[in-house]
C-alpha cells in the first residue's frame, strides 16, 4: 500500500460532510487508488507526429475552447436540452454536498460485484476530528459498514464506509439494478466432476497456499517499461521465451491437475510428484485419518507412481496381529496337554510331543 501523499501532493476531489443522524462531519474526499499503467500516445506512423483530438462545433465547423463548452441532454428527436451547473445545484437532493448514511449492515451483505472506485474520507479541519473519530470507532466496534448516498460528478451514487487503519474509507457501489444477472454465462452443457478431480483440485489449492498480496506486481508493465528503455537506447528489444497458454485447447484434466500440483510443490521446494492415496476404481480418494485433506493424492487414472494405500496397510497389520491368537487357540484343542497348563500342540518338527513325554517319564522314575 502506497502512503497517501507520498511523493506528491494530495488533492481533494470533493468537499462536503458526512451526515450521521444529527451529527455532521466536515470531510474531504481523496482518491484512494492510482493507476501505474503505461500510457501511449497516438501518432502518425508516416512521420511520428502526434495525433490530437480537437473539439469542433458541428454548426460553425471550428474548434471551440473548453471555457465555451457546456452540457446538454439529447432528446429522442435529436434536439439538445441545455443543462447548466446551476440547474444541477438547485436539485432538491440532500446528498448534493452530503454523504448521507442510511444504514449499518454486516460487510458480508455487500456483493463484491457492486464495488466501484475507492476513496479516503479526511476530516476537514480541527472541529471535525472528534465526530470523525467517533464514527470511526463506532464502525470498528460494531464490525459493520455504513451504507450511504452521495452525489459526485453530476449524479447520485451509493457508497459503503468502512475503516482502513485509522481512516474512514468509502467504496462507491453500483446500484443493485446496475448489476446484470449472470444468465447464459455458465456452461450450457451438463458436466460431471468426479471426486478424484475435486481431490486433486483441493491438493493444488493446498499446495499453492496463501500469498502476501504486497509481494504481487505488474509483470506486463515491467516488460513494457524494459522494452521502451531498450528502444530509447537503441538496443535490441527483448524477445519473449516461447510458450504460453493452451489457447483454449482441450486437455487431459487429471494430467493437468497432477502436473500443476507437482510443479507447485517443486516451486515451494517440496518433493515433486503426486504421491498419496490411490483410490479403488469407482471410488473417490479416501480422506486422511485426521480429517484434513491430503495435499498430494493420486486419483483413478492419474498416471504417476502408485503408492500403497495407507488404510490398506493398517488393515493388513491389524489382520496379522489377530492371526497368531487364532493359531494358538487351534493348538490348544489338541489331544495332549502339558502339565501346568502348557500347550500340548506339536511344533512343526514334532519336538513338542516328545518333550512332553520325556518330562512325564522323568517324574514317574523320581516318584518310584
Amino acid at each position: 500500500m502506497i502512503p497517501v501523499g507520498k511523493g506528491h501532493s494530495v488533492r481533494s476531489i470533493w468537499n462536503g460532510a458526512i451526515s450521521f443522524g444529527l451529527v455532521s462531519i466536515p470531510i474531504k474526499l481523496v482518491n484512494a487508488t492510482e493507476s501505474h499503467a503505461v500510457s501511449f500516445r497516438q501518432i502518425h506512423e508516416a512521420d511520428g507526429g502526434r495525433i490530437r483530438y480537437r473539439k469542433v462545433c458541428e454548426l460553425e465547423e471550428k474548434e471551440v475552447p473548453t471555457a465555451e463548452i457546456g452540457r446538454a441532454y439529447e432528446d429522442a428527436d435529436g434536439s439538445m436540452i441545455p443543462i447548466t451547473d446551476e440547474d444541477l445545484a438547485s436539485l432538491p437532493l440532500p446528498t448534493a454536498k452530503t454523504i448521507e448514511i442510511v444504514a449499518f449492515v454486516p460487510a458480508a451483505d455487500i456483493d463484491p460485484l457492486q464495488m466501484d472506485a475507492a476513496y479516503y474520507l479526511s476530516a476537514n479541519g480541527a472541529p471535525a476530528a472528534k465526530p470523525y473519530t467517533l464514527l470511526r470507532e463506532a464502525l470498528k466496534r460494531s464490525n459493520k459498514v455504513a451504507i450511504a448516498k452521495f452525489a459526485l460528478r453530476g449524479r447520485e451514487r451509493l457508497g459503503m464506509l468502512r475503516v482502513v487503519d485509522d481512516v474512514i474509507a468509502m467504496h462507491g457501489l453500483l446500484w443493485p439494478d446496475e448489476i446484470r444477472a449472470p444468465e447464459g454465462v455458465a456452461p450450457q452443457v451438463e458436466v460431471t466432476v468426479r471426486d478424484a478431480e475435486l481431490d486433486l483440485a483441493d491438493a493444488l489449492m493446498d499446495t499453492l497456499g496463501e500469498v502476501d498480496l504486497e509481494s504481487l506486481h505488474d509483470d506486463y508493465r515491467e516488460a513494457v517499461e524494459a522494452m521502451i528503455a531498450a528502444k530509447a537506447e537503441g538496443g535490441a528489444v527483448p524477445v519473449p521465451e516461447p510458450g504460453g497458454g493452451d489457447g483454449g485447447r482441450v486437455i487431459d484434466l487429471m494430467a493437468a491437475l497432477e502436473g500443476s500440483v507437482r510443479a507447485a510443490k517443486e516451486a515451494r521446494g517440496e518433493e515433486g510428484g503426486v504421491a498419496g492415496v490411490t483410490p479403488i476404481a469407482g471410488r473417490s480418494a479416501p480422506k486422511a485419518a485426521s480429517g484434513k485433506k491430503s495435499t498430494a493424492r493420486t486419483a483413478g487414472k492419474g498416471g504417476g507412481a502408485k503408492a500403497a494405500p495407507a488404510k490398506s496397510t493398517a488393515r493388513t497389520s491389524k489382520t496379522a496381529g489377530k492371526a497368531a491368537p487364532k493359531r494358538a487357540r487351534s493348538g490348544a484343542s489338541g489331544k495332549a496337554e502339558a502339565p501346568g497348563g502348557g500347550s500340548g500342540a506339536k511344533s512343526a518338527d514334532g519336538s513338542g510331543g516328545r518333550s512332553a513325554a520325556k518330562k512325564t517319564a522323568s517324574r514317574r522314575r523320581s516318584s518310584a
